[in-house]
């Protein structure tokens, strides 16, 4: 019989691991534009990513199985089913762990799809892979930085020319309530669908008599003025300060940044905990109805926060090498890159989203820091660590896939 604790240790194991490298994407480049300290980022990142992953993690498949192997597979045969997704789980976090060791930043939903490939393809041979899936992720590989890179370029040039070159309070007015519209509107069509799904809102009067287009007007406008108001209030202080204008500037844009840099932590704890505890709640499934899940089943409560506590857990104690890589290792940044890096993040994730492209954030940032490099000086750009960065993303699931598969094997064995 398979100790319930062993397998919450193992989830843990990869949620601390994706914690420790995959929350660079929401905070490394606040932390390398010096917009928070690396303590200010653990506790922020810490929190929201907490919250994200316990109130709105329930939403994530459980069935992630069926990116790339349809479980249906597996159905007469259960226990395969359930020592792959094991392997699935030990894959992940060791390569998770390799990759935060060396300080690079890769997928956590791509280690976990190579890892289910692995398993799949030792126990039933290729034919159980869907390789149109892994097709797909493998073109996102260079879709993704280049479409990010391109329009961090785009959204740098037009702020440079428009408010960054201009270093005046009066422009940074004009701009302030832009600004804040672009923020909420472009992470609020993130975060509101997932928001309300929840049954906490489902059960709410207000949202069965505003329809939820009109509530996520409605909260988008609210955060959107009092974003713009406190902006202002900001840069009143600052004016009065006796600052230069280009510090002006970049503190007010330091504000702005670390806003995004907060959405962007709940959003990846909303959605990326499924990464550790989909397979999880899978194995659970089968340990208690002896049957390979088909579609969604319930994920517990107390999964939920395992998935959180490991994610906190690593960040703040492994996070400091990935985060350093995205902020400082592969170009410097200041508040106004950085918010505009983030930016463009956003902007990838949602337009690949809607034409159906796999995509990594950790892929988008990357891009997009390397295009605001590439813009303002491409000799200041650490190709070396370009170079890792990107044979890491190419190794990720053929190394994942290697490792699950040995470890399937190897547990298979001592299972018979």
């Amino acid at each position: 019989m398979i100790s319930i604790a062993f397998l919450a240790l193992i989830a843990v194991y990869v949620a601390w691991n994706l914690g420790a490298n995959d929350v660079a994407n929401s905070m490394g480049t606040s932390v390398g534009s010096k917009a928070v300290t690396l303590t200010q980022a653990v506790v922020i990142a810490g929190i929201l990513e907490f919250l994200g992953a316990v109130i709105f993690g329930r939403n994530v498949s459980s069935t992630i199985a069926t990116q790339v192997v349809n479980p249906q597979i597996f159905a007469p045969q259960p226990q395969i089913f359930l020592w792959g997704m094991i392997s699935v789980l030990i894959a992940s976090g060791l390569w998770l762990q390799i990759a935060t060791i060396k300080g690079l930043p890769v997928a956590s939903s791509h280690a976990v799809i190579g890892a289910i490939a692995g398993f799949a393809w030792v126990a039933f041979g290729q034919g159980a892979i869907n390789w149109q899936s892994i097709g797909k992720i493998c073109a996102g590989w260079l879709v993704t930085p280049l479409l990010s890179g391109m329009i961090s370029i785009l959204i740098f040039s037009l702020l440079a020319r428009s408010l960054f070159e201009k270093k005046s309070p009066s422009a940074l007015q004009e701009w302030i309530p832009w600004l804040s519209s672009g923020i909420v509107a472009l992470f609020g069509i993130i975060v509101f669908p997932g928001l309300w799904q929840h049954e906490i809102f489902q059960n709410l009067s207000l949202n069965q008599k505003l329809p939820e287009h009109d509530l996520s007007i409605l909260l988008g406008g609210i955060g959107a003025i009092t974003l713009t108001i406190y902006a202002w209030q900001v840069l009143q202080r600052l004016t009065k300060a006796n600052l230069s204008e280009a510090d002006i500037t970049e503190k007010i844009m330091a504000k702005f940044q670390v806003v995004s840099a907060c959405f962007v932590a709940f959003a990846h704890g909303s959605n990326d905990v499924g990464n550790a505890i989909a397979p999880l709640a899978a194995i659970l499934d089968v340990l208690k109805t002896g049957k390979v899940p088909l579609a969604n089943i319930s994920i517990p409560f107390w999964v939920l926060c395992l998935g959180g506590l490991g994610i906190v857990g690593g960040l703040a104690v492994q996070g400091k090498k990935v985060i350093s890589t995205i902020g400082d290792n592969i170009f410097a940044l200041v508040p106004s890159t950085g918010f505009c890096a983030e930016i463009s993040t956003a902007a990838t994730i949602l337009l690949a989203s809607r034409i159906g492209l796999p995509v990594s954030t950790s892929h988008a940032l990357v891009g997009s820091v390397i295009g605001i490099g590439i813009w303002k000086n491409k000799s200041a750009l650490k190709w070396q660590t370009v170079r890792s960065i990107v044979g890491a993303w190419v190794i990720t699931i053929p190394a994942a896939a290697a490792l699950s598969a040995i470890i399937f094997i190897g547990l298979r064995h001592f299972s018979l």
